[in-house]
């Protein structure tokens, strides 16, 4: 990767980025593509989030449906969300993890504006 002269190949490392920035970009739309679950009161209450943490939908179990409750039932979605939220910040860590190393913060690469889901980057 080098020209003569010890000068660094600029068109090799900005082809290097190019692809980095791709499978950047690939790997943004699987997470986005894919869905979590995540469950609370035994599956009473479930939702489903998708990679990209967009809260998809919201199940709940007619039984835990209680007009004079109505706070047991909104811990529980929250419950639920929050589950369903972890498990898609992992799914992000698991696909991200060996790139984010090189990504951003001290001499990582910055590829300007391409986030990542769920890390605040």
């Amino acid at each position: 990767m080098e020209q003569s002269g010890g000068m660094p190949d600029m068109q090799a490392i900005l082809e290097q980025a190019k692809q980095m920035q791709q499978q950047l970009l690939n790997m943004q739309q699987e997470l986005a593509d894919a869905e979590v679950t995540g469950t609370a009161g035994g599956g009473l209450v479930s939702a489903v989030v998708s990679g990209d943490l967009e809260l998809k939908s919201l199940s709940i179990d007619p039984k835990v449906v209680d007009p004079d409750d109505v706070e047991t039932l909104a811990d529980l979605v929250v419950a639920a969300v929050r589950d369903a939220m972890a498990a898609a910040q992992r799914l992000t860590a698991e696909k991200f993890g060996p790139m984010a190393g090189g990504l951003g913060g001290p001499g990582g690469l910055d590829l300007g504006g391409l986030g990542l889901p769920g890390t605040g980057k």
